[in-house]
């Protein structure tokens, strides 16, 4: 595994994954992120009333990944 780190001291490997429960529609939604700080202040956001739910899962990318993630941003 690569232990990347950028200027944060963020690993460049991974991704942030969102998964949370939209109470007015009764849905589960799903939201992915770079940055661990932007999806734990998605996550908080969903945090509507006492039914809601958010969890944030770290996701180890692969290096076919990671290209097809810099593909898309290219793109």
């Amino acid at each position: 595994m690569e232990n990347t780190q950028g200027s944060r001291g963020e690993i460049q490997n991974v991704e942030f994954h969102v998964s949370y429960l939209d109470t007015l529609s009764g849905h589960i939604g799903h939201a992915e992120f770079s940055d661990r700080q932007a999806a734990e202040r998605f996550a908080d956001a969903q945090l509507k009333d006492e039914d809601s739910w958010a969890v944030v899962d770290v996701v180890v990318l692969q290096a076919a990944q990671r290209q097809e993630r810099a593909q898309q941003l290219v793109a």
